[in-house]
């Protein structure tokens, strides 16, 4: 792929249903392509469907929606090495961008600009142990203000997933210096149940639901 050339699933406004800026109207740039084969994968139509397009169309698309964030995500945006440029250039014209990336590769490339959303995969993925971790040592070596752009999530679907990621975050300390999210896994676990878990342990994560999932169809796509 050119170093300016995109591959897009899709570009769609929407309103940002997962992260610490769950809520806010999000314009979104869903890359194609990843082929990590993660075990509950909601957005499996990422690796096939896609269009081709220049760095500056997709800008002038995304911002035509006028959005407070524009979120690049995929599939795994960062296996394209236009995603480098495209995050840079948007942050020049002043945009808030926020990276979703499935951690599988080194975010050091990354505009530090850009708010980096770092999943870690547990045991259920199927793929935990393609967690890149460059990616948590990054974090930890950060200074201020850039410390502030990491961000991590983790989604449980069961109580091995949580065991596991209550270890890692307690193993390097991450909630002591980052916003960690931790949600289910859309209709493997009721999200009461991990809510009395973080409770019981008193665990200083916050809990999240998929708020698109619940304001439309759970398999609605560009939402």
């Amino acid at each position: 792929m050119s170093a300016t050339v995109l591959s897009i699933s899709e570009i769609f406004h929407s309103i940002q249903g997962e992260g610490s800026f769950t809520g806010w109207p999000c314009a979104f740039i869903r890359l194609a392509g990843c082929g990590h084969g993660c075990a509950g994968c909601d957005t499996g139509y990422a690796e096939d469907e896609k269009s081709e397009l220049e760095i500056e169309q997709v800008i002038q698309r995304v911002l035509t929606f006028e959005a407070p964030f524009i979120e690049i995500t995929g599939g795994e945006p960062l296996l394209q090495p236009a995603v480098y440029p495209l995050m840079t250039q948007l942050c020049d014209l002043n945009q808030q961008v926020l990276l979703e990336t499935g951690g599988f590769i080194s975010v050091e490339q990354v505009d530090k600009r850009v708010h980096k959303i770092i999943d870690l995969k547990p045991p259920s993925s199927g793929v935990a142990q393609q967690n890149h971790p460059d990616n948590i040592l990054l974090a930890l070596e950060a200074e201020p203000p850039h410390r502030l752009t990491f961000e991590f999530k983790i989604i449980i679907a069961g109580k091995e997933d949580y065991e596991w990621a209550t270890s890692l975050l307690h193993q390097h300390q991450l909630t002591d210096s980052f916003t960690v999210m931790m949600g289910v896994s859309f209709g493997k676990l009721d999200p009461a149940e991990l809510a009395a878990w973080m409770l019981r342990d008193r665990l200083k994560a916050r809990l999240q639901l998929q708020l698109h999932k619940y304001l439309w169809d759970p398999s609605r796509r560009g939402v």
